[in-house]
């Protein structure tokens, strides 16, 4: 056997296990596991708080909508922002930091990090980060993955930028073309306990079209259970998250 053979046959043999090394993270996906053994990755948090998300924004023709909303419900919630939005819409993103809103980092292209090699995933949520940074003023903290798939190559990048992932404890399921103001509300609401975070958007680009509107039509409803369940609403940083320190 040639040495060039017996080196692509050992390649071969290796390959898969480094992909299933890259992947394995992605087992956090799964709500029930995630929320029961993995809590600061489920963004789990003060007993009387609830952490309210979005992502997929920052929007011109939506957002603006759920900024009205919050503002006349006085809430501050966290949004996780795609760098390629952002980078169009600069001047709502400074809005939303003027308004007490959190921002923080979706990545800049909303693909799936499973599929991306180590340097490529920090390239990608370095460049989200920097962005965030220049409208902002100071570093975000928080990053949630596309998909909410976390990989190896993701957490050490998270570790070196000085991000924090979090994912979420309940979702709407508001993306979806079927979904309704009620169904929103009931998907959120199963299971709900004080400490949750909840995931909503604020923009349709990667959800049906026009799904904003059902999740705009759900949040104020949303807001009175959970103040009616005695909880506070408000962003990730005062949630009790604690946050990482980045690797020098």
């Amino acid at each position: 056997m040639t040495p060039v053979r017996t080196a692509l046959l050992a390649s071969a043999a290796v390959l898969p296990g480094l992909a299933a090394l890259h992947a394995a993270p992605a087992i956090s996906t799964f709500g029930p596991l995630r929320n029961t053994v993995m809590p600061r990755l489920a963004g789990q948090g003060r007993p009387d708080h609830i952490a309210l998300t979005f992502d997929d924004g920052p929007d011109h023709l939506s957002t603006p909508h759920f900024l009205r909303v919050l503002e006349a419900q006085e809430v501050r919630a966290t949004f996780f922002l795609l760098g390629s939005m952002l980078h169009r819409s600069r001047g709502l993103a400074k809005e939303m930091a003027a308004a007490g809103h959190e921002l923080a980092v979706h990545g800049w292209q909303h693909r799936p990090l499973a599929f991306r090699g180590p340097q490529a995933t920090w390239s990608d949520l370095a460049r989200a980060r920097d962005a965030v940074a220049d409208v902002t003023g100071r570093a975000p903290t928080f990053f949630r993955p596309p998909y909410g798939v976390m990989t190896t190559a993701s957490h050490l990048a998270c570790r070196r930028l000085g991000l924090n992932p979090v994912l979420w404890t309940n979702w709407g399921a508001d993306w979806r073309k079927r979904a309704t103001p009620r169904s929103v509300q009931d998907t959120v609401l199963h299971n709900l306990h004080g400490g949750g975070t909840i995931l909503l958007h604020d923009s349709d680009c990667t959800s049906a079209t026009g799904s904003w509107r059902v999740t705009l039509r759900a949040l104020p409803y949303l807001l009175d259970a959970c103040r009616e369940r005695g909880w506070q609403v408000g962003p990730l940083r005062e949630h009790g998250v604690a946050p990482v320190r980045p690797r020098t």
